[in-house]
């Protein structure tokens, strides 16, 4: 049996944040305390809230809000196939 890693070698970090292009949506849920320290740029939020961050493929934030079908809507809207990150 041959060694999987030089039949798929480990992708570049370029290359993974390329890959799915436009095409994939990433959703990541988080508290809203770490919103602040992850996007500064991002609206301040109420304390304590479960929210959930819509990212392009690139890591590229989309959308912020407290509404998981929210996200998925908003997913859409940018005819992005939804992948959800733990």
């Amino acid at each position: 049996m041959r060694n999987r890693a030089r039949l798929y070698p480990p992708m570049s970090p370029m290359a993974f944040a390329a890959y799915g292009g436009n095409a994939v949506g990433y959703v990541r849920e988080m508290r809203s305390e770490e919103v602040a320290a992850l996007y500064p740029q991002a609206p301040q939020l109420v304390p304590g809230l479960t929210v959930f961050v819509l990212h392009a493929a690139d890591g590229t934030p989309l959308n912020i809000t407290d509404s998981f079908d929210e996200i998925v809507r908003a997913a859409e809207g940018h005819a992005l196939e939804t992948v959800s990150v733990h």
